[in-house]
């Protein structure tokens, strides 16, 4: 039987995980096992320059936490290496970067996702993946509402450009028609 230190440490491990799950918008669970450490190191880098979590938790505490969290579902993933990484604002950094790195690696998978604290297929974390990130996403939105902006630009300024060539020709034609009448 486990010491009461080690129990209140497995504890606090899952209520921490706990907070993390309710406090993200989306995660990832994957199965870790067999990748070499300069590639996990990279992994991790990549991460966390998007803002994700990402830790290697026993089964039974990711399961634990989940369940404190309200996260029903990731029971029947849970076997194996787990590791699970979750983001607080990015709703597909985590599934990009990692469903990236599992097409590169054969023993490193994906095994289950979540999004808004609800667990999603296989097929929505790929879908997720292949979406752009965030930034992307919101100058794609900006460029959206700026083009109409920049349209209607051009068309005032081919309006004034048009007037401004116009011009000269009216006062051109203007002395004439003032002559005309004094000749006459």
């Amino acid at each position: 039987m486990p010491s009461q230190k080690v129990l209140e440490q497995k504890q606090q491990v899952v209520n921490e995980l706990a907070d993390r799950i309710q406090n993200s918008v989306a995660g990832v669970i994957v199965s870790y096992e067999g990748i070499k450490v300069a590639d996990d190191t990279k992994l991790r880098k990549d991460l966390r320059e998007a803002g994700v979590k990402y830790t290697v938790v026993k089964n039974t505490l990711i399961k634990r936490a989940a369940e404190k969290a309200g996260l029903n579902g990731v029971d029947e993933v849970l076997n194996g290496t787990s590791a699970i990484a979750t983001s607080e604002e990015d709703y597909v950094a985590a599934a990009r970067i990692l469903q990236k790195f599992a097409d590169g690696h054969k023993t490193f998978e994906v095994k289950s996702g979540y999004l808004d604290n609800e667990v999603i297929s296989l097929d929505k974390i790929k879908g997720l993946a292949k979406l752009p990130g965030r930034d992307v996403l919101l100058a794609n939105v900006l460029g959206a509402f700026q083009a109409p902006i920049a349209s209607f630009a051009r068309a005032v300024q081919a309006i004034v450009d048009k007037d401004g060539e116009a011009a000269p020709a009216a006062e051109e034609a203007a002395p004439a028609e003032a002559e005309a009448p004094a000749e006459a």
